[in-house]
């Protein structure tokens, strides 16, 4: 930087009449409809890095088609946060079958908003490329059959480690972003004395938080859960935050609730991941 500022002293120590002060230098305005791919404060995912992981494995949905010709990979999904910190401009970087490139789009596009990205002091649009895996376990795209009630048909053991999914009759086992495998039940998870009865629990038992109720904030809090073999309620935690301790009363109400009647395969309980909504109103 000093030889810039050496030359106007020189002229003016031999030519006072030519010196001049020096212009200010300062920043000009950012174009809001560029998009940076390299800025001063990058956009950030609602609960970080490893919250936006979690969420990308536990609403992954393996296709079935693909899971059956043992498609598997890591497509690159390069998206655009726009300065309201919404998702746009979603396409696959690096394609690995179109299936699983469909899948990690949607799921990229259901995610919840970003924080924005900054630039200059200014909030500014930035493209970012998150990878999105599919992972197949051993004996992944295997169909199951459940034999009907009184079926003299033997049928296959349950694989170690199985999270029932939708119920059904029929299923093709497959796995989450994880590694867990996934196997439909005969009989899905459900509170005892039906969905009414439990809502009715919840509200009954709820304790609207002080600092919610001051400032006016309600809405649904989606609950993700457990249901265990023995009908507890395990593993809760909130989907998307509401904050205002809206989404700590909702997990504790759910961890306080009467158990379940647990998910069924060949007739034995099972575990079952289940995911509903907590509601607050004023």
């Amino acid at each position: 930087m000093k030889p810039y500022f050496l030359l106007p002293l020189l002229l003016a120590a031999t030519a006072p009449a030519l010196a001049q002060k020096p212009a200010k230098l300062k920043y000009t305005a950012d174009d809001p409809k560029h998009i940076y791919d390299a800025v001063e404060q990058p956009a950030v995912p609602k609960g970080g890095p490893a919250g936006y992981a979690d969420y990308l494995a536990t609403h992954q949905k393996y296709p079935t088609a693909a899971m059956k010709a043992n498609q598997e990979g890591t497509v690159l999904v390069t998206f655009v946060v726009e300065r309201s910190g919404s998702i746009g401009e979603v396409e696959v970087q690096k394609p690995v079958a179109p299936l699983l490139d469909a899948e990690a789009i949607r799921v990229i596009k259901s995610a919840p908003k970003w924080t924005p990205a900054h630039n200059h002091g200014q909030t500014v649009r930035q493209r970012v490329t998150v990878p999105v895996s599919f992972v197949l376990a051993e004996g992944s795209g295997e169909v199951v059959e459940v034999p009907a009630a009184g079926s003299t048909v033997a049928a296959k053991p349950l694989p170690p480690g199985a999270v029932a999914a939708a119920p059904g009759t029929t299923s093709v086992i497959g796995t989450t972003a994880s590694g867990t495998n996934i196997i439909r039940p005969e009989k899905s998870a459900q509170p005892v004395g039906g969905n009414a009865a439990f809502f009715s629990w919840i509200a009954a038992n709820q304790k609207y938080p002080d600092l919610a109720r001051k400032r006016h904030i309600q809405g649904k809090v989606p609950v993700e859960f457990t249901v265990q073999p023995d009908g507890s309620l395990a593993d809760v935690r909130v989907v998307q935050k509401h904050g205002s301790g809206l989404d700590e009363e909702a997990v504790r109400l759910i961890k306080a609730a009467p158990k379940w009647e647990p998910a069924l395969y060949q007739g034995k309980p099972i575990k079952q991941k289940m995911t509903l909504p907590v509601l607050f109103q004023l």
